[in-house]
């Protein structure tokens, strides 16, 4: 589904540039992808609701086409004005052993500490959409792949890989870091009926996201950490669901 990029085989290829290359126009676009992704999903998923496939899948797969579309297209748009790879162009870089494992822990410890301060808030709890349709192994393992794998994967691409540099360029290291928070945080808030709380709690996390992703210079580092938050999160639902 990912393609790896080809490294430079010859001197005559431009290597990417340190920093974002790409401009606001540049976001607008992708911004633009994005919106025709979710209205292209959205008639999907009205065409899977008159089938008999399995609801998980009626979930997931409108889910997987925005992934598909939206990046796609961004990688098509850094091609095409910018002749530039994209996993490299957006930060998408390997982390020595020890800062990949720093990054997986951390992702459960700040999992808890979103989870105290929610009750320090007072958060109440809403029900997530798969927290419902969590019934047998393979509803699982599917949501799974989407909560823990493409989720993280696909928005710390869009958040810290391509947002958070413009961000940074404009409004230095700190406002880039909570501005880009505060985004990916509204960004969920549909999911969670807008609730303040919830909303907080998630830029919180983005932040957190940011800084790893600021501090180790790739934003493999803010996936994997995001990844392992999402898994510690989800773990907790099934063991309260009990689906298995």
């Amino acid at each position: 589904m990912i393609p790896n990029d080809p490294l430079p085989a010859t001197d005559h290829q431009s290597p990417v540039t340190s920093g974002p290359f790409w401009t606001y126009f540049d976001l607008l676009l992708f911004a633009l992808l994005v919106c025709s992704s979710l209205a292209f999903a959205f008639l999907l998923a009205l065409l899977l609701s008159a089938t008999k496939i399995a609801l998980a899948l009626k979930l997931v797969l409108p889910q997987v086409v925005i992934y598909a579309l939206a990046f796609g297209s961004l990688k098509v748009l850094l091609l095409i004005r910018y002749q530039q790879p994209f996993w490299r162009s957006l930060a998408w870089k390997p982390l020595p052993f020890l800062a990949t494992t720093a990054s997986l822990f951390a992702g459960p410890v700040l999992a808890v500490a979103v989870g105290l301060v929610g009750t320090a808030l007072h958060t109440p709890e809403l029900p997530l959409p798969f927290q419902l349709i969590t019934r047998d192994a393979g509803t699982v393992i599917l949501l799974g792949i989407l909560v823990v794998v493409l989720g993280p994967l696909c928005e710390e691409l869009a958040f810290r890989g391509f947002l958070m540099p413009l961000l940074i360029r404009s409004l230095g290291t700190a406002g880039g870091i909570v501005i880009t928070g505060i985004i990916f945080g509204c960004s969920h808030g549909y999911e969670y009926e807008w609730s303040w709380r919830h909303m907080i709690l998630i830029s919180g996390a983005g932040c957190a996201f940011g800084w790893a992703k600021y501090k180790t210079g790739s934003t493999a580092s803010a996936a994997f950490m995001h990844s392992t938050f999402n898994l510690m999160q989800f773990a907790f639902f099934l063991i309260q669901s009990r689906p298995l």
